[in-house]
């Protein structure tokens, strides 16, 4: 009798670390994606060597502008362009020839290096949307605040399919213009350890993030290595405006890598054709990584492209679109002929709501990306109402989308286990699969699983409140960030970090414009 008893209590104390196991709280990250897919190339060859031709024409013929940088003009000068006021006119040849000398991977360094990601290559790596001065969550639409920053930080960190925690995921609005970059800098490099994007609305703030970063990881780790990537957007049409040129100088000379990136609204500020946009793309991004390289040879950057068009009754942009789609994977073969990262892509959507109608839009862009060749995704979880809005409820749901990608960009096992002849020799005509030996080995990574998506029956499903995905993505919302454990860090690098950013708050009265 002692011995059942004893036997129970084994049986009881294995059940209970079983149970104990699936209910921890495990922060799990997935590697950056290494496509064993194909991309999709909608370009022929004689397309892509017209659109080629007609970039280096409009950069010789019609030339950019560099208003208000006459330091970039004289540059330019030296460099052999035509430089009259703040035009330059670039010779044929001369902007994709200063391009050959950045690289075709940057590997960019987080404080934990097994959150190092490579951008470039088969390589896609997953980062948050990035501007919004509004947040949307199970309250409503509001402007958003530096806690709900913090929030996404969180959820970025806590989310497994995302590889990088971002930038300016959301506007701070209570944090006065001038400082904000600091805090949102500050809860990068403390609520996370993934790689993480510089401030560039003005070059005295790319040299506060160069200076945390110092204090990161130290002066001569960063004077080495790649640890930010940052955008730079291009003032379509054809203007580099000083702000973030002098942002990209700052990048530049410290070897910290940058998106060059026009930022297009086909009809507005591009062709309404694609074919007419790729060229105008092309264009603005030889002439911008050209201008990188002129600050230093060998900077890293990454080849943008933000495209979408715009409704002609409204005048509002739209996502999710044909014609966006064309762009993107034609300036993905563009970026591979000039053998640079590429950029692009995301959960873009003009809904309002995280609705069908964001569901849409959004799975039409992600796919559309993966397919791309698309090296360094801004924007892939948490985008709302055309860029306006970072969702919380949106991050989780298209974070868990992310999977998908993940598993699409695997493609098919080949393998003997991936032929599974085995588990058919076992089952044979009439049987099922579920008790037999491949199944069991196998079922815990087959398939890929929502973490937020329901799967249950009806009945199941009705009696516990009949929730819409809504509803189950704020739960997920919830869940994340009630499980959130900061990653561990140096007492005495949080508090230097601390430290500066108080330091330079009281160096300058708050300026909210």
């Amino acid at each position: 009798m002692a011995d059942v008893e004893s036997a129970r209590r084994a049986r009881g104390g294995g059940g209970a670390a079983r149970r104990a196991e699936r209910t921890a709280v495990r922060i799990e990250a997935a590697k950056f994606i290494e496509r064993k897919i194909p991309n999709l190339e909608i370009l022929d060859a004689e397309a892509l060597d017209i659109i080629e031709h007609n970039a280096e024409t409009i950069l010789e013929e019609i030339g950019v502008n560099f208003p208000e940088n006459p330091g970039a003009l004289e540059l330019w000068r030296q460099a052999g362009a035509d430089v009259k006021d703040d035009r330059v006119r670039i010779p044929r040849g001369l902007a994709r020839e200063l391009c050959k000398t950045a690289p075709s991977t940057i590997t960019q360094h987080a404080r934990n290096p097994e959150r190092n990601v490579e951008i470039g290559g088969r390589n896609l790596v997953l980062a948050p949307v990035y501007g919004p001065p509004f947040i949307r969550d199970e309250i409503g639409r509001r402007y958003a605040t530096i806690a709900d920053f913090q929030k996404l930080v969180k959820l970025g960190y806590m989310s497994k399919w995302v590889h990088h925690s971002g930038g300016t995921v959301c506007e701070p609005t209570d944090v006065p213009v001038n400082k904000r970059h600091l805090d949102m800098l500050l809860a990068h490099m403390t609520l996370s350890d993934k790689p993480y994007m510089g401030s560039v609305t003005e070059p005295s703030r790319a040299a506060d993030s160069v200076a945390m970063s110092k204090i990161l990881f130290g002066d001569d780790f960063v004077d080495q290595n790649t640890v930010m990537t940052s955008l730079i957007n291009i003032n379509s049409p054809l203007t580099f405006d000083s702000i973030m040129m002098g942002a990209l100088e700052v990048y530049a000379k410290a070897n910290q890598a940058c998106i060059i990136s026009p930022f297009i609204v086909g009809g507005a500020m591009a062709p309404v054709t694609v074919a007419g946009t790729l060229t105008q793309v092309l264009a603005e991004v030889l002439a911008g990584v050209a201008y990188s390289q002129l600050i230093r040879k060998g900077a890293p950057v990454v080849f943008g492209a933000f495209v979408t068009s715009i409704d002609m009754n409204s005048g509002a942009p739209t996502f999710g679109t044909p014609e966006a789609a064309q762009i993107t994977l034609g300036a993905g073969q563009l970026a591979r002929r000039m053998n640079l990262p590429y950029r692009s892509g995301g959960s873009f959507c003009g809904s309002k709501l995280p609705d069908a109608q964001a569901a849409y839009e959004t799975a039409n862009t992600l796919n559309i990306a993966l397919l791309s060749g698309v090296n360094f995704m801004l924007h892939a979880c948490g985008w709302l109402e055309g860029g306006l809005v970072s969702s919380l409820e949106k991050f989780v749901m298209d974070a868990d989308q992310l999977g998908v990608l993940h598993h699409l960009a695997k493609g098919v096992d080949m393998s003997e286990n991936g032929q599974a002849m085995d588990a058919i020799r076992q089952v044979g005509p009439g049987g099922h699969y579920l008790g037999c030996d491949h199944t069991q080995a196998n079922f815990k990574q087959a398939f890929w699983r929502s973490e937020v998506l329901d799967y249950k029956p009806f009945e199941q499903w009705d009696q516990e409140g009949g929730r819409d995905s809504v509803q189950l993505a704020t739960n997920r919302v919830n869940k994340l960030l009630g499980d959130y454990q900061a990653p561990a860090q140096d007492i005495a690098i949080t508090e230097a970090l601390k430290e500066f950013v108080a330091k330079r708050k009281a160096s300058e009265p708050d300026a909210f414009m």
